[in-house]
């Protein structure tokens, strides 16, 4: 029995994935820019509201945009097993041409 690996469990490439990477973290920069200037904008408890997210932001958006390659291992533990890919019963062997010619 053959073993093949699922392609559902492959990894994604590196430019994908660092691509993904980065967008996650541009749009946790952008949130964190808007609690800024609502910071600045705004007062009483929810500007401080906003001020501890923006300092706090930082911090999670490179947590999550650092969270890459653990997702899938993509390995050969994954492989499926494919009974209709083993070996099928041996070739005949050639045999030489006639003198007839092809049929």
């Amino acid at each position: 029995m053959s073993r093949v690996p699922s392609i559902t469990s492959a990894p994604r490439s590196q430019t994908d994935e660092q691509h993904g990477r980065l967008g996650r973290y541009m749009l946790s920069m952008g949130i964190r820019t808007a609690c800024f200037l609502l910071a600045i904008v705004t007062e009483g408890w929810l500007r401080w509201t906003f001020a501890a997210a923006a300092i706090v932001l930082p911090y999670i958006a490179v947590v999550f945009a650092n969270a890459g390659r653990e997702r899938g291992t993509g390995g050969v533990d994954d492989a499926v097993d494919h009974p209709e890919l083993t070996a099928g019963p041996e070739p005949r062997p050639l045999t030489p041409p006639t003198e007839e010619g092809p049929r």
